[in-house]
């Protein structure tokens, strides 16, 4: 498989710039920071039906919490209405969700901040997310629910969430025989469903079931993981090499959302020696912006989704985005150089999207694996007391670990339940994964 584009035929499908879409002004909204945006958003176009889709798409998984008065987790409904003016004004106009996302509370906050502007100004995506009651009935509420949640009476977007796992039988069972297959068909019909798709977290043998469907089903569009690292270094089982993913996609002429791609944010704080690869190669560039233009090189890419939580987070990407810049060939072959680098990292496919929270005995899954993976990036992990700065660096690991996790939330109380396992749709062996930390966290402890 190759990953050559033909800078002719990606111009001609993506646009030489936004300019050639009528594209939303960058920089309208007075950013605080230094570098001002150039150009314009870029825009995709999707052949299926038109839409004019900005490159940069919202993931609404992550947006910023607080405490209420009953000192309970809530959105922070303001900082959304915020992050939602600067996006729409620098042209974003795709905002993903689901009824699964934060504990539930992503579709209101979104559909009240959205809700302000024209309907026709914004694409809407969300999912049926039925993974743990897939009963007819209460799919078909969790769709109403959706619609009412989002404020809306039709979505541009509808997603089965996470198929895959369990191949066409867990399929079966989730959509085809209890009727939704039937009942989502008939929503696309009657239009409050404009384009159907999936997300997709599996096997190549389970992406290769999920497509042969399409000549059922008739996919509009797929959504999938694809970032520098999985291009190449997925694992086979849990995810697969999204090269491969796209080029079957790409034969079919199916558009692509693209989800993760800064790998949870992993690719985004990069371990200090890849930095120093980057910025070596482009000393203005962030590691973020080098995996988002990986990604949107390639033109059957609709839109790519980011969470992101605060507004330097999403200034930073619309800098990205307005004036994008597909990369080069060479400069393709240097990110396959880095993706090769980083894989030799003992990191945790963790991508923090909490569905395997709460765990029933109060253990902080995704911070914990974060706190390691960090470290692994900051080079604090050590091998031996043998090992140079040993002493410096295990005081380093032990006491950020303690200020990061709370001591009842920490790796030594997971007793193994698995009640974690079905919801990661990464397939972390999780218990194994945390074990191994704790093991690792024993062992400083007792060498000194």
């Amino acid at each position: 498989m190759s990953n050559n584009i033909d800078r002719r035929d990606f111009l001609k499908t993506a646009g030489a710039g936004a300019l050639a879409f009528g594209a939303a002004a960058c920089g309208a909204h007075g950013s605080s920071t230094t570098q001002e945006p150039t150009g314009e958003m870029e825009y995709r176009i999707n052949p299926g039906n038109g839409d004019k889709v900005s490159l940069l798409g919202y993931g609404c998984m992550r947006w910023q919490m607080k405490k209420n008065a009953e000192g309970k987790d809530e959105i922070d409904q303001e900082s959304v209405d915020e992050l939602v003016d600067i996006a729409i004004k620098n042209g974003v106009n795709y905002f993903d969700t689901s009824p699964a996302y934060l504990r539930g509370q992503s579709e209101a906050a979104t559909g009240k901040a959205l809700s302000r502007y024209p309907r026709n100004s914004y694409y809407i995506a969300t999912k049926l997310s039925n993974f743990r009651d897939h009963t007819r009935e209460s799919s078909e509420k969790m769709f109403f629910d959706s619609l009412e949640q989002m404020q809306t009476d039709y979505f541009d977007y509808y997603l089965l969430h996470a198929i895959g796992r369990g191949g066409y039988k867990a399929f079966k069972e989730r959509y085809e025989d209890n009727g939704m297959m039937d009942f989502v068909l008939g929503e696309r019909k009657k239009g409050r469903i404009r384009q159907l798709g999936f997300s997709f977290h599996g096997s190549q043998k389970e992406f290769d079931e999920m497509i042969a469907l399409h000549s059922r089903y008739h996919w509009d569009f797929v959504q999938i993981e694809m970032n520098y690292m999985d291009w190449r270094h997925a694992d086979g089982v849990r995810n697969v090499n999204a090269e491969y993913l796209y080029e079957v996609l790409d034969r079919l002429e199916l558009p692509i959302v693209v989800m993760e791609p800064l790998l949870g944010g992993r690719l985004a704080n990069v371990p200090q020696n890849v930095t120093v690869m980057l910025k070596g190669r482009d000393p203005d560039a962030s590691p973020a912006s080098w995996a988002f233009r990986f990604v949107g090189s390639y033109p059957r890419i609709l839109t790519i989704l980011s969470g992101m939580t605060y507004r330097e987070h999403l200034e930073e990407n619309i800098r990205t985005f307005c004036g994008f810049k597909p990369l080069t060939q060479d400069e393709l072959g240097f990110m396959e150089e880095v993706a090769d680098f980083i894989a030799k990292y003992p990191t945790v496919n963790c991508t923090h999207c909490d569905y395997c929270m709460p765990c029933p005995y109060g253990i902080d899954i995704p911070g914990i694996f974060a706190h390691y993976n960090k470290a692994v990036g900051d080079g604090i992990i050590v091998d031996s007391p043998e090992q140079e700065n040993y002493r410096r660096l295990r005081r380093e690991y032990l006491t950020s670990y303690d200020k990061a996790i709370e001591t009842l939330r920490q790796a030594d109380h997971c007793i193994g339940c698995g009640q974690c396992l079905p919801a990661c749709p990464q397939s972390i062996q999780i218990p194994k994964e945390l074990r191994r930390i704790d093991r690792y966290v024993e062992n400083l402890k007792r060498h000194r």
